[in-house]
């Protein structure tokens, strides 16, 4: 709790930075402009937020197919579960992590073992990150054959090589057993036997995720269904290009949005990614012939489809968590 709070501050002044970039970049490209263009949007706005529920769709069978039968939940909690995990995840200053925390939690109060859901939460975002780097691969070449530009394969492939580093080294320590050694320093440190059962705790956690991992239909299910999230993400970039006017390919939408993936990702501790998106829509929008204040109304645009669903999901949350302590009482 001491080192999160300590955090806490990084947190709220890399948001004050977003907000501050994107107070400039508004400025810059036209507030008045930018306004229009989302007007223009219209009917498109509607048809982004439903169209999203597709992705959460996916991303809940995703999640479930790393599960054994005998402990899921139901497809339409699971579905529940995700929707309230990425509002989180999207709304509140939580590093992007929160919501995933708190779809274990509520998983297992809906009667999942609490190692299962920790489990596969942490596999699944694991197999994410690794959907994310073949993502922007695939946006990379995609990039330097729409504009020429050669020199931009260099960068790309610093960002490559740091993804499979990451995912590399993430799993090694999963499978190394990380969560039962880091018990284990605790209970030496603390010097109490009270705290033998955290180490028991994350020794049965190890052992469960080398069991689902162990279980390739389901992870290869779950990769599977990451990159059906990704097309499907891209093709809402393409309904918010049309709704904005723009006649662009879906080669452009994918890019727009592995590159979007990999911003929100890198920039992780600015709440939302507020500011940084904004400037790398902008950016990439000159690379493709985008306008900078479509660019930055193509942002916009998300994020209200982001409000109009997240909102409902952090009230949603709340409410489950009252009822559990209304019952606790």
């Amino acid at each position: 709790m001491k080192d999160f709070r300590s955090i806490q501050p990084v947190v709220y002044l890399l948001g004050l930075a977003g907000v501050a970039l994107f107070i400039v970049l508004l400025l810059r490209e036209g507030a008045g402009q930018v306004g229009s263009a989302i007007a223009h949007a219209g009917w498109g706005l509607l048809a982004l937020t439903l169209y999203h529920l597709v992705q959460t769709l996916s991303d809940s069978a995703g999640w479930l197919v790393l599960i054994p039968k005998e402990n899921r939940v139901r497809f339409i909690r699971s579905f529940f579960l995700h929707w309230i995990g990425e509002s989180i995840n999207n709304l509140l200053p939580t590093a992007r992590v929160g919501g995933d925390i708190v779809v274990a939690r509520i998983a297992a109060m809906w009667g999942m073992p609490l190692r299962i859901a920790i489990a596969t939460i942490i596999i699944d975002v694991t197999i994410g990150i690794v959907a994310k780097v073949l993502c922007l691969v695939t946006a990379g070449i995609l990039l330097v054959a729409a504009t020429g530009r050669t020199d931009l394969a260099r960068p790309v492939l610093v960002a490559v090589l740091t993804g499979a580093l990451t995912v590399a080294g993430f799993y090694v320590v999963q499978r190394a057993g990380v969560f039962r050694w880091s018990a284990m320093l605790a209970s030496r440190l603390a010097k109490s036997p009270q705290w033998d059962s955290l180490v028991q705790g994350g020794e049965a956690l190890d052992q469960t995720i080398r069991v689902l991992y162990a279980r390739r239909s389901g992870v290869v299910g779950c990769c599977c269904f990451w990159l059906l999230s990704w097309l499907i993400a891209s093709g809402e970039v393409w309904i918010a290009l049309r709704a904005l006017g723009l006649r662009s390919s879906l080669t452009t939408a994918i890019i727009l949005e592995s590159t979007s993936l990999f911003i929100r990702s890198a920039a992780f501790l600015v709440p939302g990614a507020v500011g940084v998106q904004e400037g790398g829509y902008i950016l990439l929008g000159n690379l493709l012939g985008i306008p900078g204040d479509m660019a930055l109304a193509l942002s916009l645009l998300r994020r209200v489809r982001e409000l109009a669903l997240g909102i409902p999901g952090v009230i949603a949350w709340q409410l489950i968590e009252a009822a559990r302590l209304r019952r606790g009482r």
